[in-house]
């Protein structure tokens, strides 16, 4: 298998499925702003929506959209427990979950990353503050979303959390996602993921 990412995007959180999973993978680097490779191909022969993660599997077939790759990685290493069975409730509640994070967390940050009036700042900061307080309330007393498995609706809310750094967005007062991200970050294998995002 092939994972093209970018350093920091969100391709981090298949990444870190991968390495939970225990498979082996080749990273490849996309140059977002130059929408290319290191060896200069053009990213968006590859990938026409021209942004990561895509994962290419060995015959060829592609998948681009993290909900899908994250619940693809965790059916090849079902021992592992990254998800629930296919066609259980529980599962249902990840994929709502993983819909969850990228609709309503990740998307909402591009005004964040770009230069965004101050006035769609402001209101995207409030929007995710409440987001983040009900996320908090959700989270109760439970190492992970989903109680004490970590899953990969967790290796991507902790993709998205790490941005809130970036863009300055305190997470004070949400002291159990505060917890969480911390509990995540210390995880082995969410170590070496982050490590090999940003040298590879």
């Amino acid at each position: 298998m092939k994972l093209y990412y970018a350093p920091g995007a969100c391709s981090l959180a298949p990444r870190i499925a991968l390495q939970e999973a225990g498979l082996p993978y080749d990273a490849v680097r996309v140059d977002l702003h130059a929408g290319t490779l290191a060896d200069g191909t053009d990213f968006k022969r590859i990938n026409p929506l021209g942004y990561v993660p895509l994962l290419e599997l060995d015959d060829g077939q592609r998948l681009l959209e993290n909900a899908a790759i994250l619940q693809y990685i965790a059916d090849l290493a079902p021992d592992k427990k990254l998800a629930p069975s296919n066609g259980s409730f529980a599962r249902y509640q990840l994929q709502e979950r993983l819909n969850f994070i990228a609709t309503e967390l990740h998307k909402r940050f591009g005004p964040l990353f770009y230069d965004a009036p101050e006035a769609i700042q402001t209101e995207t900061r409030a929007q995710l503050s409440a987001l983040f307080g009900w996320l908090d309330n959700e989270l109760g007393d439970k190492d992970y979303q989903f109680g004490a498995t970590f899953t990969v609706a967790d290796a991507y809310l902790f993709t998205v959390l790490r941005w809130t750094s970036l863009v300055k967005l305190d997470l004070t007062g949400f002291d159990r996602l505060s917890a969480f991200k911390a509990r995540v970050a210390a995880r082995p294998a969410v170590r070496q993921a982050v490590a090999d995002d940003k040298k590879q």
